[in-house]
């Protein structure tokens, strides 16, 4: 069994050092100079840097020709008001790490260290840190990078913790593991007119009232079968704050979300002839836009039974218990690359939910996970 007794002390403070400091995607210039120290102190043989906008990717060479297995995190945290009072928590107003990217990141440090100790017989090991995850752009910029050619590895394996699952259990599973989504930005344009007069201005009123009834209806959920849908309204906002004005412009942000790319092109299609439908009947224009593109997450099965190896060798449990899951991840795009697979580390049955603005990563997960990357480094590599 792996032991990293002697260095968690220093991880969990690093770990919690970087939850104070949280950045947004494609803003994390701070945390990636932090995370490239630390791979030049742990004996990385090469840090490349600026990889996809500020992803890190350290590289542990063998001393003779083998695969190249890459490991990734995540850099960026999210635009939320940590609520908690634990004595890291975020110091930057309105930003913290509520996702536990920071704790992601510290699994690969540990890794890190390991590694600088024992070297790679064959082979070579990344460690990947990529940016922007939490809005979908992070993995594609990454692949599309022409640094990235450099890299061009054989293996990528990740991780995310996951509240609801018993502490320190494994959810891991073949195939589909997360779905595809998308978001949906709305913009209903009228024209003003003065409180008094509202019959002389096209108001949006009645369209909004209509598709915040409607569009929900798409796509309400149930079981994750091929075809599942869930749309769900994240934001709306109608006219100007004030008493004197009869709204001219209304604003509808969506979530649409499916287990399937397939299936989400179908209800992408759907909500798109809705809404211009509602806009018709009412008398507005209306301009359709997306952002946070996310294609579903699908593990191969040649890596997931590298991982499955690496638990059962490291006494953890493990099951596809709870999968495939509802949240999206663009890590599926690496699977274009290289075979991938990631697993869901449990952060306990009752802990706060991802998102939430009182979740803080699980500090006994930084030794679990690093000890399945470990193992399935030295596996693959030795």
């Amino acid at each position: 069994m792996v032991s990293l007794e002697q260095d968690l002390p220093e991880l969990v403070a690093w770990r919690r050092e970087l939850h104070r400091r949280p950045e947004l995607s494609g803003q994390e210039k701070e945390t990636a100079q932090t995370v490239q120290a630390f791979l030049r102190a742990a004996g990385a043989d090469k840090v490349i840097t600026e990889l996809g906008g500020h992803g890190v990717a350290g590289i542990y060479d063998g001393s003779t020709p083998g695969p190249t297995i890459m490991l990734r995190a995540e850099l960026d945290g999210l635009p939320i008001q940590e609520t908690s009072a634990i004595p890291h928590r975020s110091e930057v107003p309105g930003k913290a790490h509520l996702c536990g990217h920071d704790g992601h990141m510290t699994i690969l440090a540990a890794v890190a260290r390991d590694l600088g100790r024992t070297r790679p017989r064959c082979g070579r090991a990344v460690l990947l840190f990529q940016p922007a995850e939490e809005d979908g752009s992070g993995a594609a910029s990454v692949l599309a990078d022409k640094k990235f050619q450099l890299l061009q590895p054989d293996l990528v394996f990740s991780l995310h913790n996951l509240p609801g699952l018993a502490l320190g259990e494994v959810a891991i599973a073949e195939g589909l593991v997360n779905c595809a989504s998308r978001g949906m930005q709305i913009a209903l344009v009228g024209r003003t007119a003065h409180a008094s007069n509202p019959e002389l201005g096209v108001s949006p009123q009645g369209a909004m009232v209509r598709l915040l009834n409607e569009i929900p209806a798409l796509g309400q959920g149930g079981e994750l079968t091929s075809e599942f849908s869930m749309v769900t309204v994240t934001h709306a906002r109608l006219g100007e704050p004030a008493f004197g004005i009869s709204p001219g412009h209304a604003e509808l942000w969506l979530t649409l979300r499916t287990l399937t790319d397939a299936k989400m092109e179908s209800i992408r299609l759907q909500a798109e002839n809705l809404v211009r439908r509602v806009a018709e009947d009412e008398r507005l224009k209306v301009e359709i836009a997306y952002r946070d593109i996310f294609a579903h997450c699908m593990n191969a099965p040649e890596a997931v039974i590298h991982l499955k190896n690496a638990l059962d060798a490291e006494g953890i449990e493990h099951s596809a218990r709870g999968l495939p899951l509802r949240g999206s991840e663009d890590f599926g795009l690496f699977n274009q690359q290289a075979k991938s697979a990631m697993l869901f580390l449990g952060a306990g049955r009752d802990h706060a939910g991802l998102h939430a603005p009182d979740y803080d990563f699980p500090d006994e997960l930084i030794e679990v996970g690093s000890r399945v990357f470990i193992r399935a480094l030295r596996n693959l590599l030795s």
